[in-house]
């Protein structure tokens, strides 16, 4: 058993083929996902992979932050979900393990992240904190309407009286997510990542990657960015305008995606990630049948190191929060992409 770090064109049919048929692979394993995250944020990768015979055994793909503000980490995987080790037994995954802690002491870099969905009993310090949650989808829109709770049914048809309408589209309406989401990122004080990020996704992924958009009285008021994998649909990034939240638009738009994961035939519903406790939390454990998985990120850390807490919950960044929400929207989309690759 031998691990190298796969670069090659055909190295990217090996992969795929491995996570492909891997029962435990997440949809940021696959390989295209290495150019994207290269291409926009300029990092290199190390995509780990324990081979056996000439098979593989095992992956784990790594991205290496550095630059300015003390970023120097190697991550699986940056932004994304949960993306660490698959493999084959625990002893394979062991030995990932190690060849990762090697590369990360030549890199001497401050942690090395690794963010499962699982425990994998690797003995690293390990952050619970945060869950994704999940929810059945059924074919049966009708039984699906049935099941919600009566309050959330008041507010999507305050949504639909109002005059919502909702569609569903590609690289099209892009220009339409991305202001929505700039505006939001930009209100919540977190830089936002670049809209050649987004369109590169679409590029990448042309039959698994939507965008939906929510219009009430001729102004767009929501967006999500959808990616599918297997059975599931992803609600990766999705966004409402504040001014016209009192229209209820973010009930209405999560209720249409349900609907249009259904039409497209996935059995789950991914509401993605949020820290337990946290509103984004608690509007996705509304909804009737929603499930939180929690999320195994564990880290390897060099002696005297401790855990980074690069995340708007740190008081530390509370300050810059508050100006960056207070910049002019144009300001925030120009230098939001150049900030936001040093908090991954």
């Amino acid at each position: 058993m031998q691990v190298s770090s796969f670069s090659s064109r055909s190295d990217a049919h090996r992969w795929d083929a491995f996570v492909n048929a891997h029962p435990d692979a997440m949809n940021y394993h696959r390989w295209a996902w290495k150019p994207i995250l290269e291409d926009t944020f300029g990092w290199q990768s190390f995509y780990l992979a324990a081979e056996d015979a000439g098979s593989i055994r095992g992956v784990l793909p790594l991205v290496y932050l550095h630059g300015r503000f003390g970023t120097n980490a190697l991550c699986s995987m940056p932004f994304l979900g949960e993306c660490g080790i698959i493999s084959q037994s625990e002893a394979i995954d062991r030995l990932l393990l190690k060849n990762a802690i090697d590369l990360a002491e030549s890199l001497d870099v401050e942690y090395l992240e690794l963010r499962h969905r699982r425990d994998h009993h690797l003995g690293l310090t390990a952050k619970t904190n945060k869950v994704t949650v999940m929810r059945p989808v059924h074919s049966d829109v009708d039984k699906m309407w049935s099941g919600l709770d009566t309050k959330i049914r008041t507010k999507i048809r305050k949504s639909i009286k109002a005059g919502s309408t909702a569609e569903f589209g590609g690289s099209e309406f892009l220009d339409d997510f991305y202001r929505v989401f700039s505006e939001n990122m930009r209100d919540l004080g977190t830089p936002v990542y670049s809209r050649g990020f987004f369109a590169q996704i679409l590029r990448s992924f042309p039959e698994e990657a939507f965008i939906c958009r929510v219009y009430c009285r001729n102004k767009l008021v929501a967006v999500s960015f959808l990616l599918g994998f297997r059975e599931t649909l992803e609600a990766k990034w999705s966004s409402s305008l504040r001014e016209f939240l009192y229209m209820k638009p973010n009930m209405f738009l999560y209720w249409n995606l349900f609907c249009f994961a259904a039409q497209r035939g996935y059995q789950v519903f991914d509401f993605g990630r949020s820290t337990i406790g946290s509103g984004t939390h608690a509007f996705k454990m509304q909804w009737a049948e929603s499930k939180p998985i929690p999320l195994h990120w564990d880290f390897w850390l060099p002696a005297g190191k401790g855990l980074p807490e690069r995340n708007p919950e740190n008081p530390k960044y509370r300050l810059a929060i508050g100006i960056w929400q207070r910049l002019p929207l144009a300001v925030t989309s120009r230098m939001g992409p150049r900030i936001v690759r040093y908090f991954p």
